[in-house]
């Protein structure tokens, strides 16, 4: 998969009349005044920019309404980092208000909604001026706010409200969520101009030719396909030859194949043709005209839908919440009573009647299909955590697009239900979902008593506690998750808090830095129930713990869900979930995207069986010698970063720490390999150790004469720019790029940046002190200058890779890699003498995230300069730290919406339910888009009477030898030809030398053949055995195979 703008001095805001009080806040970080702090945002950066960033800053928002689904919002959008959030409310907060909202306690009850949350809001970012209002909405109030965000706003008022924001240019946003389905209305204007429909960077293409024609062909290098779509529009650059093309005029195209394209513009008369140019998508500005609540409610046009099973469910809902709206103006603002019969039969029939006065184009034949509408009446006074965070996610980015112009808004309507996740409707008496005087009577009256002492009872394990975990945990406690006896959920983590973890993981504060996230998640979720049972644990979860998370920990589960940030951890805990056969609930993220995926034993297939395909990286030889863009500059000088300062000198160190055994091994080998290796621990203890901070300087000068001068030099001497290749085409064809050495000058101050970076990371490998002066401009530019530099000459015969399927760089065949080990072995050793023997290196790892550590100062300085070479347009430091720092684009909307989609699956998992009423769901913010899709069920095995999937493991009883083994799988007419344990081999029938084994105890061969450990308290070991049918000689795939010889 995989916030605050800090400001000097915090806008001050009017005061918003006599029932408004502004909250103290104090600035997170010094930053300057509207600059953005990227240590804290880099993660939000990557998905909105730092354009969209400062409008985001200079926007005020109104939140009206703080029942549960205003706190997530409030939440989200405070996070986004606005400029101001003004919180309005005129309700008191009731026992039943903290079954779904985060920031009350029992102690606020009687008190104002807005007053009672204000100052924990506030908490999330202090750069944000959070104020409250308790009295009405007034438009004088909506006027001074460029957004107005309602929820629990009556119909009636609402249409007044929008009317006003409307004709004032103040983007209006409305929902509600009423049980189990949710309503969403968008009205930014009549003229909202969209700046980025889909948040995507623009697709480029390498022109390889274009024709002088009417209707131009123009066709890019095959290295990649035309990611363009007809009627969009490009702009050309570096075109060389055809040179009118530069002139930055967008050019329509058409005719898009896979590496071509035409152009609407006739080139006849333009210049030839001879080579390089780059062509670039123009991102389009789009005008979208809104209509009024009160015209869109009439005619609502088309809904955006979020389940293709459910393509006629919008215009039911649409008619079944105008329907509430109905019901509540005539019983005096009230929701109809949970389960109530009469109060049902009231709304269907205010259905009836509004559906009698719709326009044709709107009448339904059906008010009331499979009962939705009664169950929307029934269920409508529950409001549940999972819906506000799933609802509180969208809103909170539509309010980020209305202040931005960034991503596509909804345009205008949306309904969601998830019916399915309700126990039976027949189960749902007045009786079970009455109010019992309880924190979940909201939940109690959409899924009844019994459905929630079910909810209290559970074993659940929460594998994560970051931006996901944090979401997970405040649902868990709102829902009253594992608050039963000898109930309890367990969370892991084995991370800690970082600054810029802070903009979403909002559970976290800055005084938390540096401390376990379980353990903080942990103690904000028992602030927010102190019922919850919960357990903080540090540890990675993988084979190296399954001391702690042993066979009785995922026996006594019920559930596990996922928060993790890797694939590799999240195939692990899938694989002990199928093992044990334990529920799993598993989400990710990517800036606006979502995915969840249900995995439910014997229903489902598991996550591990289908896989993304990997990522595609460029060649060996493109990254050392041809770069044609930045992510190759960039992923060079990571791996340049990582050769100077963390693999060598960990080569040394290991040389250091134990001399005669490396040097043994060394020789041993003798190869490429060891060569090289010895070879990196002699650069850093011979050739380049230093012991001043000016032999630091020098080491600095002279890398960048040899990576930006000299290398260069020798490859345009190699290959010189008017190079054939053997079948007489030019050498330096696209996607080529024909480089330019650099020479040093300590006048350009991005030059003399990158020797105070590198030096001081040479410096602290070394334990050299930095003198005062080596933050002095001048001083460092004249210990640069100082440096004796030897003029480069080129040479002849050098071998420079050029096949893009080689994976390691060109080397003589000719070198005598013994002798070259033994030689600098002999000078290692002689050096060694000098030394303490405690010395060491100090290996330094990258950290993208330390700003003051000069890593990404030497990544992105080296990156540039290479860049430079090759006329590549160069990037600052925040777009090098988030393509080098490998950094996954994240953002508190898209998290929110993702874990309240899960819960929503979770109680499905409590209800057991069927594999149709599950959704696996993929969705985009930006777009938007929800596509939501029952999942596949796991693939059937079957032999003769047989039949089994993933799910199952054969249980043997007993401990059997291999020969009894065999017996039992001849028996069902298997033939077991191989068996299996790790990576040994226990038994195969070609080896004679296995016959011997027939008689001997499986349990003894594991652990004597595979070597296998069994702790004392496991029954049980697993093995693999491979088997064909007895008739047809057809192998079989059977399941893994468990032997309970305890």
């Amino acid at each position: 998969s995989r916030a605050h703008i800090g400001m000097s001095s915090a806008p001050k805001r009017e005061s918003a009349g006599d029932d408004s009080s502004r909250l103290a806040k104090k600035p997170r970080t010094m930053v300057a005044s509207g600059e953005i702090d990227e240590d804290l945002h880099s993660r939000q950066l990557a998905v909105y920019g730092r354009e969209s960033m400062r409008r985001l800053a200079g926007a005020s928002v109104l939140v009206s309404g703080l029942g549960g689904l205003g706190a997530e919002i409030a939440k989200n959008v405070i996070l986004a980092g606005v400029k101001a959030v003004t919180l309005q409310d005129t309700a008191a907060c009731t026992l039943a208000d903290l079954g779904a909202h985060f920031y009350l306690t029992q102690a606020d009850v009687g008190t104002n909604r807005a007053q009672a949350c204000a100052a924990k809001l506030q908490e999330l970012n202090p750069a944000v001026a959070v104020t409250f209002v308790a009295a009405e909405i007034s438009d004088d109030l909506c006027k001074k706010h460029q957004v107005v965000v309602c929820s629990e706003l009556p119909l009636a008022r609402a249409k007044e409200v929008d009317a006003f924001c409307h004709a004032n240019s103040v983007a209006f946003i409305r929902g509600d969520v009423r049980g189990v389905f949710g309503s969403l209305f968008c009205d930014f204007g009549p003229g909202f101009n969209v700046l980025d429909t889909d948040g995507e960077e623009p697709h480029t293409c390498i022109v390889a030719s274009v024709s002088n024609d009417v209707t131009p062909l123009v066709t890019c290098v095959d290295d990649e396909r035309v990611e363009l779509q007809d009627g969009q529009r490009v702009v050309f650059a570096e075109v060389k030859g055809m040179t009118e093309l530069n002139d930055g005029k967008p050019r329509t195209i058409k005719n898009v194949k896979v590496h071509s394209f035409e152009l609407e513009e006739d080139t006849s008369a333009f210049g030839a043709y001879t080579g390089g140019g780059i062509a670039t998508q123009v991102k389009e500005t789009k005008t979208l005209a809104f209509r009024t609540l009160a015209a869109a409610i009439e005619e609502p046009g088309e809904f955006l839908l979020s389940d293709f099973a459910k393509m006629d469910r919008s215009p039911v809902l649409h008619l079944g919440f105008a329907a509430l709206e109905a019901f509540s103006a005539a019983n005096a603002g009230a929701t109809p009573r949970p389960g109530n019969d009469a109060d049902a039969a009231a709304v269907v029939a205010a259905a009836e009647t509004i559906n009698a006065a719709a326009s044709a184009a709107n009448k339904l034949d059906d008010v009331d299909p499979g009962g939705i509408v009664t169950l929307l009446a029934k269920t409508s006074r529950g409001v549940i955590s999972p819906m506000c965070a799933m609802f509180g996610g969208i809103m909170g980015q539509e309010v980020v697009k209305a202040c931005t112009g960034k991503f596509h808004p909804l345009h205008q309507w949306f309904y969601f239900d998830s019916v399915e996740s309700l126990p039976a409707p027949e189960t749902l008496t007045e009786a079970e979902v009455a109010p019992e005087g309880s924190r979940y009577d909201s939940q109690i009256a959409c899924f009844g008593r019994t459905m929630q002492r079910k909810i209290e009872s559970q074993k659940v394990f929460l594998v994560g506690a970051g931006a996901l975990g944090c979401e997970f945990i405040k649902n868990f406690a709102l829902m009253g998750l594992s608050c039963g006896a000898g109930a309890s959920v367990t969370v892991t983590d084995d991370d800690i808090i970082e600054k810029s973890n802070l903009s979403r993981q909002f559970l976290f504060r800055d005084w938390n830095i540096g401390q376990a996230k379980s353990t903080c998640a942990t103690n904000a979720a028992q602030a927010i129930n102190p019922a919850l049972n919960i357990n903080s644990l540090q540890n990675r979860v993988s084979p190296e713990t399954e001391d702690v998370f042993n066979d009785p920990f995922w026996q006594g589960l019920d559930v596990v869900v996922n928060a993790l940030d890797n694939v590799n951890a999240r195939l692990y805990v899938d694989s002990r979930c199928v093992y044990f056969g334990v529920p799993l609930l598993e989400s990710g993220t990517l800036g606006t995207k979502c995915n969840t995926q249900m995995v439910v034993p014997n229903l489902t297939e598991n996550y591990g069986a289908s896989r993304d395909p990997p990522e595609k990286s460029a060649p060996m030889c493109t990254l050392h010698s041809f770069p044609h863009n930045i992510d190759h500059c960039l992923t060079w000088a990571r791996s340049e970063f990582e050769g100077m300062f963390e693999k060598s000198p960990g080569e040394a160190n290991s040389y250091l720490s134990k001399p005669a055994e490396y040097a043994a091994a060394a020789r041993q080998a003798g190869d490429a390999q060891a060569r090289e290796n010895v070879e990196k621990a002699a650069e850093c203890l011979l050739t380049s150790r230093c012991s001043t901070y000016e032999e630091c300087v020098a080491w600095a000068r002279l890398r960048f004469q040899d990576s930006f001068h000299d290398k260069i030099a020798q490859l345009t001497f190699t290959f010189p720019e008017d190079a054939m290749t053997s079948t007489g085409s030019p050498f330096w064809s696209a996607p080529k790029r024909f480089p330019r050495a650099l020479t040093l000058s300590t006048a350009d101050p991005t030059h003399l940046a990158l020797m105070r970076a590198v030096a001081n990371l040479k410096a602290e490998l070394h334990g050299v002190a930095r003198p005062p002066w080596a933050a002095d401009d001048a001083a460092l530019a004249a210990a640069v200058d100082a440096v004796a530099v030897t003029p480069f000459k080129p040479r002849s015969g050098v071998k420079i890779e050029t096949d893009p399927k080689a994976t390691a760089a060109a080397s003589d065949m000719g070198t005598d890699d013994d002798a070259i080990i033994e030689d600098l072995l002999g000078k290692l050793e002689a050096v060694r003498a000098g030394f303490a023997g405690d010395y060491r290196l100090s290996v330094i790892e990258f950290e993208k995230d330390d700003d003051t550590n000069f890593h990404m100062d030497a990544i992105a300085g080296l990156s540039n300069m290479r860049a430079r070479n090759y006329s590549i347009p160069e990037v600052d430091k925040l777009k090098a730290k988030l393509i080098a720092g490998r950094i996954i684009p994240a953002i508190a909307t898209t998290t929110a919406m993702a874990t309240g989609l899960v819960c929503l699956e979770l109680y499905k998992v409590f209800n057991s339910a069927p594999i149709e009423a599950y959704r696996n769901t993929f969705a985009n913010l930006a777009l938007p888009l929800f596509a939501m899709a029952e999942p596949i069920a796991p693939k059937q095995f079957k032999f003769k009477e047989m039949t089994w999937t993933l799910w199952d493991r054969w249980i043997l009883e007993g401990d059997f030898t291999v020969k009894e083994l065999l017996d039992w799988f001849a028996a069902k007419g298997l033939v077991a030809y191989s068996v299996s344990c790790g990576q040994s081999l226990i038994y195969n029938n070609i080896f004679p030398k296995h016959k011997a084994r027939m008689d001997q105890k499986v349990s003894d061969l594991v652990q004597s053949v595979a070597k296998l450990v069994i702790p004392a308290d496991r029954r049980h070991f697993d093995i693999v055995v491979a088997c064909e049918d007895e008739d047809d000689g057809e192998d079989v795939d059977v399941p893994l195979v468990s032997i309970q010889f305890r």
